[in-house]
């Protein structure tokens, strides 16, 4: 029998996208790789449609020749030329493309660049190595809340440094310490690429000022270094962005990438081979910058100078936007029953947070803010699955402006509003490792308040802010309205009566008079 499938052309946007959101799509020409990025729209949470990436070594013999190679400019034109394609399909209509250290330093360049502007029918901005600076810091203001640090972005013909701090760049500077160029100039030579690097960075004044600040390390062959300290330590959650390692750790591994030593149960043959010759070079350019910035530790970031370039595409009001609550709220319109019913979460569980309850910073509570606004993402799963799925969806999110501790509190919290009890620690207790004690006992309170007052409303907007919560003493009271009376049930007993336990408060449910 013949399906009967509606045309194309009659088909309404798919409900796994939000509305009114014009595709960008971005293309980077790197001096190692060929990159084309499609974002859902300029946002301040972007979401990439579509990723791909060409490992083409521009920059592979600029340091020698001071030409681009020919068979990498013949790869890299036919990536340009399926990139272009693909971003017409996807609706972005023209790229913006960026070409950085590379064609910026070679002779043939201009020719390239040309070459590029034919083949993208787009105009070709080719950074200056302040500019690579400015976007690279714009991408890490992109990726993380507030950001205060010195960022690196390691690329294959440069690196570009900068002082980023009240979300502005306060210094910049680019170096040629990128993996092929470094390989060139030291002829693949450890030791004399240690005293290259050295002399470098000695021309930085600045970077003094990153004593006991965090590092934010971008860039493929870090993200790839990353990734090896998660397998090797048996890491719960295989996710870069975000991910943290204390400074004495960071100079630890990398010297153990740089004597070629053996890994217990990480696999250098998983890294691609274009960035595996220059890991060893990448972990030396990580290791005398960590000691000579005295830098507190090592933030891996994915956002670059892609996600730079959006940021800049965006009015200021959006960019004010906090970036977990931004993603949390496009989530909430896509999966949840009600975004209306989840902000009003946010609302209803400041009363426990206030008066004679607990304290929380602010931080904490743009995390109680995230899971109540992903607290109904999965209500479509199976009911015995709910929980889980919760947790596997938020946990493995691409979040950005959270740690890994964090992105694991919103999920165990939304968790728990689905699963209750400790049930969610029995599947999980490699993730719960992440956080301490006090954070899980938050993360159950948050879950356990979302989980009685859905009894209250049913996921439906317009009737929690009408059940006001106080501390009265020892009790913990939920009131209701009159006309609310009847939802006074069992079962919003019981799940409220859990709240009052983690509260050590004795918890009552009274029906106002009026």
């Amino acid at each position: 029998m013949q399906q009967d499938w509606t045309p194309t052309d009659q088909l309404p946007r798919g409900r796994g996208r939000l509305d009114n959101r014009t595709p960008v799509s971005v293309i980077d020409i790197g001096s190692n790789s060929v990159r084309l990025v499609v974002y859902e729209g300029a946002t301040r949470s972007p979401a990439p449609l579509f990723n791909e990436k060409v490992l083409c070594g521009l920059g592979r013999g600029v340091a020698a020749t001071g030409r681009l190679e020919g068979d990498g400019v013949a790869r890299a034109l036919e990536a340009l030329a399926r990139f272009r394609a693909l971003s017409t399909q996807l609706g972005a209509g023209r790229p913006w493309v960026v070409a950085t250290a590379a064609v910026r330093d070679a002779e043939n360049g201009a020719a390239f660049v040309t070459e590029i502007e034919k083949v993208c029918g787009a105009k070709v901005m080719l950074l200056s190595g302040n500019r690579e600076a400015e976007l690279a810091a714009m991408g890490i203001q992109s990726g993380f809340h507030r950001p205060d640090g010195i960022a690196g972005d390691l690329g294959g013909g440069s690196l570009e440094l900068v002082d980023i701090a009240e979300e502005r760049m306060l210094a910049s500077t680019t170096l040629p310490l990128g993996g092929l160029m470094l390989a060139q100039r030291s002829g693949s030579s450890l030791e004399k690429a240690e005293k290259l690097i050295e002399a470098e960075l000695a021309t930085v004044p600045w970077l003094k000022k990153g004593a006991n600040r965090p590092f934010f390390a971008v860039g493929g062959t870090w993200r790839n270094l990353a990734r090896l300290h998660m397998l090797e330590n048996k890491y719960p959650l295989h996710i870069t962005h975000g991910y943290r390692m204390a400074a004495d750790e960071v100079t630890k591994f990398c010297e153990h990438i740089i004597l070629g030593r053996k890994f217990k149960n990480a696999d250098p043959a998983r890294i691609p081979s274009g960035r595996r010759e220059v890991l060893p070079l990448g972990a030396q350019v990580l290791r005398q910058l960590i000691g000579r910035l005295g830098a507190s530790e090592v933030i891996f970031s994915v956002h670059g100078i892609r996600e730079g370039l959006l940021y800049t595409l965006l009015p200021e009001p959006e960019r004010a936007r906090d970036p977990l609550i931004a993603y949390c709220e496009d989530y909430a319109v896509l999966r949840s029953r009600s975004s209306v019913h989840c902000r009003e979460l946010c609302v209803w569980t400041d009363q426990l947070f206030t008066g004679q309850g607990p304290k929380e910073t602010p931080e904490q509570r743009r995390l109680r803010y995230a899971a109540c606004l992903l607290s109904d993402i999965s209500w479509r799963a199976h009911p015995d699955y709910r929980g889980e799925q919760s947790i596997d969806l938020i946990a493995r999110a691409s979040l950005s402006g959270v740690d890994h501790p964090a992105r694991v509190f919103i999920a165990m919290a939304v968790g728990y509003r689905h699963i209750g009890d400790n049930k969610v620690g029995e599947r999980d207790s490699a993730l719960l490792s992440l956080l301490s004690a006090g954070e899980q006992k938050r993360a159950m309170l948050v879950g356990a308040a979302i989980r009685s007052v859905h009894m209250l409303s049913a996921g439906a907007p317009g009737i929690i802010l009408r059940t006001p919560l106080s501390f009265e003493g020892r009790k913990l009271v939920l009131s209701l309205p009159k006309d609310l009376a009847v939802l006074n049930g069992e079962r919003l007993r019981k799940r409220f009566g859990v709240v009052g336990e983690l509260l050590e408060r004795q918890a009552e449910i009274r029906v106002l008079a009026k």
